[in-house]
């Protein structure tokens, strides 16, 4: 018994050395997770390292803070959700349009699925840090910029391919991305997901309109 139990120990260390990678996926899982569940201030450090079951001085290895695994969370998983969610669809889609449109019943569709909203991971972060910061303030911008700029440049190559003539591409990603961050925002506090699919409705009318008027100038 006490061979078996002096040996655990040292099979977890090892454990740890030959897979470095391993354990900082780990911390950034149950961060990522915290994060959202919690925020970022109502996290400790020692509760992190309880629940990925790791040391201090493992933690401090990859992470030397707490902001600076805050900045990882970010920039690795919450840049990739951005990037899952939203900017690879609407480049894929037939139009920036179509992209948005497919975007916003797809969360609204999973959230249904899901029976809860917890909210989208950029928005969370946005409220909490960007004014306790100024690093977390631009790495969130950042993340906020490249996804207007996706959705931009799909309606500036409609616009090339002789669609979409009535609309201002940069406009357009400004309002679909504010249009989307508000609608999580209040299905999150509503813990309706059809919140989205109001403000998808919405969104689509006012651009509707707006062409129509531009183009009814221009004629």
């Amino acid at each position: 018994m006490s061979a078996e139990i002096s040996a655990r120990p040292r099979s977890r260390a090892q454990k740890r050395t030959n897979d470095p990678e391993g354990l900082r996926k780990k911390v950034l899982d149950v961060a990522e997770e915290a994060f959202q569940a919690r925020g970022y201030h109502a996290s400790s450090m020692g509760d992190l390292m309880a629940t990925a079951g790791v040391t201090g001085g493992a933690l401090h290895h990859h992470f030397a803070t707490k902001k600076a695994l805050a900045l990882a969370v970010i920039e690795e998983r919450i840049a990739a959700a951005v990037e899952e969610t939203w900017i690879a669809p609407v480049r894929m889609a037939p139009s920036a349009r179509e992209g948005v449109r497919s975007v916003f019943a797809a969360v609204a569709a999973e959230l249904e699925q899901q029976g809860f909203v917890r909210g989208c991971p950029l928005n969370n972060l946005a409220h909490e840090l960007s004014l306790a910061d100024p690093d977390f303030r631009i790495a969130l911008a950042g993340i906020f910029s490249t996804w207007r700029q996706a959705i931009a440049d799909k309606a500036r190559a409609d616009q090339q391919a002789g669609r979409e003539q009535g609309i201002d591409p940069q406009r357009f990603a400004a309002l679909a991305v504010a249009t989307y961050s508000g609608a999580m925002s209040m299905a999150k506090t509503a813990q309706d997901a059809s919140v989205l699919r109001d403000c998808l409705m919405a969104l689509e009318q006012g651009v509707t309109r707006r062409r129509r008027r531009i183009l009814h100038r221009a004629l």
